[in-house]
């Protein structure tokens, strides 16, 4: 009788320790493009970021659910441009910031009164889910991802001075001319002959 019960807890025990019972170390990698990424923009501008992200996992599928970013205070943020790839094992997926096609990683509208010289810094957190297989193709989910973050600048560059329009320079100068001989009045002396 003490074998038996000795036999189910060593099975049991080996049942708990198994691989399989323990979350494994999937992992992926996650960074921006432009290499370094320091992006800068004159105010008023559209700037942004694009990605690298690569499935480093053998077995397992990564899907990316959330995106999150530090606040801005230089801008707007628009993520709209992500588009949330879905990768194989051991696949990436690459895409630089391209605002005339909506694609990259996140956009940000710089404030037109940002100043020049102004530069802020933060973080950019992805995370995802691992599944055995494509989750559009019958995969199973497995679990959450851990968070992976990539730290990134943004700096306010120098623009062009804003050069008045001549239009409306012209025009002024016009009614002022016009206002001018109204009251121009010429001297008593004039006789006219």
């Amino acid at each position: 009788m003490k074998s038996i019960k000795s036999l189910l807890a060593a099975a049991l025990c080996a049942l708990l320790l198994s691989p399989s019972a323990h979350a494994l170390p999937f992992t992926f990698t996650f960074g921006l493009l432009p290499p370094g990424a320091v992006v800068t923009g004159a105010p008023g501008q559209l700037v942004g970021w694009g990605y690298e992200l690569a499935n480093t996992d053998a077995a397992n599928w990564f899907v990316p659910t959330q995106l999150s970013a530090s606040s801005f205070a230089l801008g707007a943020p628009d993520a709209s441009y992500f588009d949330f790839p879905i990768l194989a094992p051991g696949l990436g997926a690459a895409l630089a910031f391209n605002p005339g096609t909506g694609q990259g990683l996140l956009g940000l509208q710089l404030h037109p009164g940002a100043l020049p010289g102004q530069s802020e810094s933060g973080q950019f957190t992805l995370a995802g889910e691992w599944w055995n297989g494509d989750p559009l193709g019958g995969g199973v989910l497995l679990q959450p991802s851990d968070r992976v973050s990539a730290p990134f600048v943004v700096q306010v560059t120098g623009g062009a001075v804003p050069e008045p329009a001549t239009l409306p320079l012209l025009g002024a100068g016009l009614l002022w001319l016009l206002l001018m001989l109204r009251h121009f009045r010429p001297p008593s002396h004039f006789t006219g002959e």
